[in-house]
């Protein structure tokens, strides 16, 4: 799941850099406060957010580094009497190293944490260009204007374009920010060992890998064609 968030983000990167090729010499105001500041070109503009996701990729990496460690043989809690080879099955799983401590790993969820975190992080970066897709397009700043496949239409203001994607993008934030304090919230209180608490650490992780990969999978289309 982590790769495969990595993998949308490039894309995302991607139409980014195809506005910046195009638009180096496209000037248009920079804002400070919301209001017009420095001359910048769209191109300036768009390699900001390359900037920003590239710190949200290597967010991503030091995740994927705490977690693919292999449990295996920690058992329920201190070993097992199995005479298993850690390092076989390491290898022939694809995990980069062996946890090292069966109580700890069998306990611990730190790194749920820390990938919803890191997820957090990407989702503010992405409500922040929504923000900015919300103002750029309406009447008063004119900035830009969405293709019509990914606006929707007004039930009985046939004159507007609503930009209903970034709107979605921006209130979905909250929902990663609400996983992110569900598993804090779980894991404070608990003793070493496992405890049934754990077994509510899961839903939050997909759910919140189900919400950035789809706003992730539609604004490539979007980006191209604004």
């Amino acid at each position: 799941q982590i790769l495969e968030t990595q993998h949308g983000l490039s894309r995302v990167c991607r139409a980014f850099l195809a506005i910046a090729q195009q638009h180096t010499e496209t000037v248009m105001p920079g804002y400070t406060h919301t209001q017009h500041a420095q001359p910048i070109s769209l191109g300036f503009w768009a390699t900001a957010y390359v900037s920003m996701f590239t710190r949200d990729v290597r967010r991503l990496d030091a995740a994927y580094e705490i977690v693919n460690l292999n449990p295996l043989g920690a058992c329920a809690l201190a070993g097992t009497s199995f005479p298993i080879d850690r390092h076989l099955t390491t290898k022939l799983l694809g995990f980069d190293a062996v946890h090292e401590h069966a109580l700890d790993v069998i306990s611990s969820r730190d790194f749920i944490a820390e990938t919803l975190c890191a997820l957090a992080l990407l989702m503010a970066s992405l409500s922040r260009l929504a923000e900015e897709l919300v103002y750029w397009t309406t009447y008063e700043f004119g900035v830009a204007v969405l293709d019509d496949a990914y606006a929707l239409g007004s039930s009985i203001m046939p004159q507007k374009k609503n930009p209903d994607i970034a709107e979605l993008t921006r209130g979905r934030t909250g929902r990663i920010y609400g996983a992110l304090m569900d598993v804090l919230t779980n894991l404070k209180g608990l003793p070493m060992g496992y405890n049934r608490d754990l077994q509510e650490d899961k839903p939050p992780l997909w759910a919140a890998f189900d919400v950035v990969q789809s706003c992730l999978g539609i604004l490539p289309g979007l980006l191209d064609t604004i």
